[in-house]
C-alpha cells in the first residue's frame, strides 16, 4: 500500500475528445507535475491515461475521463511513496510515529492541493463561455 494515497472526482462541463487531447498533451504535464517525472503507462485515449512517477515521490498517477451527458468526470489518483534522499526511484519507508504521519500529512496535502489548482485551471479553461 502507497504511504501517500488519494483521489479526487471533479466535473468539467466538456467534451471528453477535448479533455482527454489536454490529458494526453505532454506540454502540460510539467506544469501540473513540476518535480515529478512521469512516464506513460496506459494510454486510454478518449478513456484517460496512467502514468508512472518519479521524484520526491515514485508511484503512479491516473486520470480517468467518464461521460457524463454535457460534462466529464474527471477522477484522479496518486499512489507513491516519497523517496530516499538523494534518489528519484528509491521508496522510502516512513515510520509509524507522530512526526512520520504528519510527514504524510503534509506531502499529501500538498500533492492534493496542487492537483486541485490544476483540474480547476483545467474546469476555467474548458467552461469559459459556457
Amino acid at each position: 500500500m502507497a504511504s501517500v494515497e488519494f483521489t479526487d472526482e471533479t466535473v468539467i462541463l466538456a467534451r471528453r475528445e477535448v479533455l482527454a487531447a489536454a490529458v494526453s498533451d505532454r506540454s502540460r504535464w510539467v506544469a501540473w507535475w513540476p518535480d515529478l517525472e512521469v512516464a506513460v503507462v496506459l494510454d486510454q485515449g478518449r478513456t484517460g491515461m496512467r502514468w508512472s512517477v518519479a521524484g520526491p515521490l515514485v508511484g503512479t498517477s491516473e486520470v480517468v475521463l467518464v461521460e457524463q451527458q454535457d460534462a466529464v468526470l474527471v477522477r484522479y489518483a496518486l499512489w507513491a511513496d516519497p523517496t530516499e534522499p538523494g534518489s528519484r526511484t528509491t521508496p522510502r519507508r516512513i515510520p509509524d510515529s507522530p512526526r512520520g504521519r504528519r510527514e504524510l500529512g503534509s506531502l499529501q496535502r500538498r500533492y492534493l492541493l496542487a492537483w486541485k489548482r490544476t483540474v480547476w485551471a483545467l474546469k476555467d479553461e474548458f467552461e469559459a463561455g459556457s
